[in-house]
């Protein structure tokens, strides 16, 4: 331990520190800008700071985010301090005062105010129920919902390359089992309550499997296949154990071991506390040695039981008072522009896309961060959340983002799920620059972290979110930073690597997982399939990065003035699409019909039911209509009504209206009587073909009707060639309505040439396979009807 014992420091009889019998600083102290402690405040904090940071001083005057202090590490300062010297402060508290003498002044003024403290966290009696902690209930909930799903499967692959004492390995993992309660535990149900039931410790069973027989090649295609079956298989809760580890045996000094915990015991804290103790436990194994690892001060169940405790009263009420405060109004889906409509029920099925950050945004973003009083994450956060504005066109974008949950070191060593979820709420009104963004950002997340303790899905139900099969409550995008695993399995001599297990599910619409690396920062988008394409998402890493790299080199910037395409999307964007210019013939659609009808008299054209009309009917029927229509002055930009139900007269008006060189106004019948009246009267409509049974719903005066049933002999005795009428594209085609939604129904006029392009550019795009036969879905009165009747 770091920490300076308090009675160890020299004292004057009224119990201060004695300055005058402290050590004089040495010649390296007095160096450059290194400032040692003082006061006994100011000793402790400096070993507290010294051991998180992993460094070996730390200065009065040093800043705890200038030596490389973050959100993380601050939590487990907070946590060291309450143990020290029994004061609750909120992370707020580091952010504002982040140096050792600013943080002692702070402390010190906390002891003297006597604030209150969260109870202890101690032992419980094994002799009642245990309970389930609240993130422990919402996945013991879901299981039931989805049995047999791997979804909260957390695997791990490790290469081992060197000679494996199998015996010590098998040794390790019983101490491992033995030491941590949550490995041995099991979820049953008591008096319709779910319950913790821990097992008795006892052998672990490592299932070894020899693999040596195969040749290298197809070993490697078999390790593979392993790898991923034992990812996606499935725990049973209530039998357990949720604990497993196979061990590939490739030959005498190659191995594979496969680790894979249920989520509801584990988290990825938990993967470094276990791979740091499997290797304490081997190498004491291997020697033949008795493992000295420290006593654990509390078990899993033991912080169950007290946040169940604690989060009750004027806390729980406090809590929920920020969040309620803090996300009323919130928008309850973020509206991405998604490759696929969102199915009524989210899948589960998801992949991953992988990017970094050069180098140099990385360390310009590390002095953004400085500069801004902000951690890293921040800064990350405001441009993840403001590149989800530019797609969404939301100005409220709310992310999601994982915390460790471990803000008591009691806690600190154990395997267990203590990981909570954030809601992040960003406010990207006003056009912010770079830097007010960052000030926004900060206080959301300094508000958020002083009220972590109340778990999600307490948070859920408090709020009375609508729940949606479709979507998770409260956000959709998920951002992460977390530091690059730095814990390796150390077996003796033997070298570990770690393999990719891959990600074959999705929690979330979209998580962008960011790692500190050091020098650079890498990234993973894992996506929902159901939703997004591969290319997609490249693209979102690639905005991201873009827009990253300028918050970082301009922060006095508007955030909505800085670019995300790349050169070549700009010139996608700007030129490439822009580029319509297209020389299409004009024909006229009844002149390509005509034409078809020469080509293929006999072929099928129309089917209804039982009747059906060749090509060759079809053309002579509509060119009867069509010299009778002629004959009542029906001609170019000539306005006739369609009110017929969608059967072969239907098709037959349309294109008689054409021939005739008329322009076609659909009037469902369907329609009310003074809606169809209003669209006669607008459109100016002179003639309309209608069937006698709706003619009485029509207007009548200055309007001649030609009832298809009634004038049917009439018509029948017209001329079967399609008359000359001198009709061009420039001419109207038809006139359809739009639903009048947003006020009276408006007349969008469309010329034959702009038919033409429709019918031309459907040729070139749709397969003549795929346009062999159409269903005629809709009433003439949507445009989509013009290509399924046309096309």
């Amino acid at each position: 331990s770091a920490f300076v014992a308090l009675d160890a420091l020299p004292q004057t009889p009224n119990g201060k520190v004695d300055r005058r019998a402290l050590p004089a600083p040495t010649e390296s102290e007095q160096t450059d800008s290194y400032v040692a402690p003082r006061t006994q405040s100011e000793e402790v904090l400096s070993g507290i700071l010294a051991d998180v940071l992993a460094t070996e001083r730390v200065g009065v005057h040093d800043s705890f985010f200038e030596l490389g202090g973050h959100s993380l590490l601050a939590t487990r300062v907070i946590s060291r301090i309450r143990e020290a010297f029994g004061v609750e402060l909120p992370l707020r508290a580091l952010f504002e005062t982040p140096t050792v003498a600013e943080l002692a002044a702070r402390v010190d003024a906390e002891r003297h105010a006597g604030g209150t403290q969260a109870p202890p966290l101690e032992r419980v009696t094994r002799e009642a129920p245990l309970p389930l902690s609240f993130a422990q209930q919402r996945l013991w909930f879901i299981d039931q919902l989805e049995p047999g799903s791997a979804t909260y499967n957390m695997p791990a692959a490790l290469r081992l390359r060197g000679a494996l004492d199998v015996n010590a390995f098998t040794r390790s993992l019983t101490a491992l089992v033995e030491r941590h309660e949550t490995l041995r535990t099991t979820f049953q149900v008591v008096d319709d309550e779910p319950v913790q039931v821990v097992a008795p410790a006892a052998d672990f069973p490592l299932e070894v499997i020899d693999l040596s027989a195969f040749l290298a090649e197809e070993r490697e295609e078999e390790v593979q296949r392993r790898v991923r079956a034992e990812a996606t298989t499935p725990f049973d809760l209530a039998a357990g154990p949720l604990l497993r580890a196979t061990l590939l045996r490739l030959d005498d000094c190659e191995h594979v071991v496969l680790f894979t915990m249920h989520h509801i015991v584990s988290d990825g804290w938990s993967t470094g506390v276990l791979v740091r103790e499997i290797s304490a436990l081997y190498e004491a194994h291997a020697r033949g040695e008795t493992p000295r690892l420290p006593e654990l001060p509390v078990q899993y169940a033991d912080f169950a039981t007290w946040q169940r405790a604690y989060l009750a009263g004027e806390v729980l009420d406090a809590q929920i008072a920020y969040w309620r405060e803090r996300l009323t109004g919130a928008p309850p889906v973020l509206e991405l522009p998604t490759d696929f409509p969102r199915p009524a029920v989210a899948g589960t099925e998801g992949a991953t896309v992988t990017f970094a950050l050069s180098v140099e945004t990385t360390q310009a973003l590390r002095g953004l961060a400085r500069a801004e009083g902000a951690t890293l994450f921040m800064v990350l956060l405001g441009g993840f959340q403001a590149l989800l504005s530019r797609y969404t066109g939301q100005e409220d974008v709310v992310v999601g983002s994982p915390v460790a949950g471990r803000n008591r070191m009691e806690v600190e060593g154990l395997i267990g799920f203590f990981v909570n979820t954030l809601v992040l709420r960003g406010d990207l009104s006003g056009e912010p620059s770079v830097r007010a963004l960052l000030g926004r950002v900060r206080e959301a997340v300094l508000g958020a972290h002083a009220h972590q303790d109340l778990p999600f899905e307490r948070l859920v139900e408090e709020l009375s979110v609508e729940r949606s099969l479709a979507h998770t409550p409260l956000f959709q995008a998920v951002l992460t930073l977390e530091e690059a695993r730095r814990e390796s399995l150390h077996l003796g001599d033997m070298q570990a690597e770690r393999l990719e297990t891959g990600s074959a599910t999705a929690k979330f619409d979209l998580l962008m997982a960011l790692s500190d690396e050091g020098e650079r920062l890498s990234g993973r988008v894992e996506y929902r399939t159901d939703l997004f394409e591969a290319a997609t998402v490249e693209r979102i890493a690639a905005h991201l990065s873009a827009l990253l790299a300028g918050m970082a080199t301009q922060p006095q910037a508007k955030v909505a003035d800085l670019a995300v395409l790349s050169e070549a999307e700009r010139a996608q964007v700007l030129e490439v699409w822009n580029d319509t210019t297209r020389e299409y013939p004009y024909e006229l659609s009844h002149q390509l019909f005509q034409a078809q009808a020469e080509r293929t008299p006999d072929a099928l054209a129309l089917v209804h039911q039982s009747e059906s009309l060749s090509y060759a009917e079809l053309n002579r029927r509509a060119n009867r209509l069509a010299n009778h229509l002629c004959g009542l002055g029906v001609g170019p930009e000539v306005r006739v009504g369609v009110c017929l139900e969608r059967t072969p007269e239907l098709i037959i008006a349309l294109l008689g209206i054409l021939k005739a060189g008329g322009a076609y106004v659909p009037l469902d019948p369907a329609y009310p009587t003074e809606r169809l009246a209003y669209m006669v009267e607008d459109s100016g409509a002179a003639v309309i073909v209608t069937q006698e049974r709706f003619a009485d719903r029509l207007p009548g005066e200055g309007v001649r009707l030609v009832r298809v049933d009634a004038d049917r002999e009439r018509i029948a005795a017209e001329s079967d060639v399609a008359p000359t009428t001198g009709v061009m594209a420039e001419n109207l085609s038809h006139v359809i309505f739009t639903s009048g939604s947003t006020g009276r129904p408006k007349g969008v006029m469309i010329r034959h040439g702009s038919v033409a392009v429709l019918l031309h550019w459907l040729r070139e795009n749709v397969s003549d396979e795929e346009r062999s036969s159409t269903l005629g879905a809709t009433y003439a009165n949507f445009d989509v009807s013009v290509a399924e009747i046309f096309g």
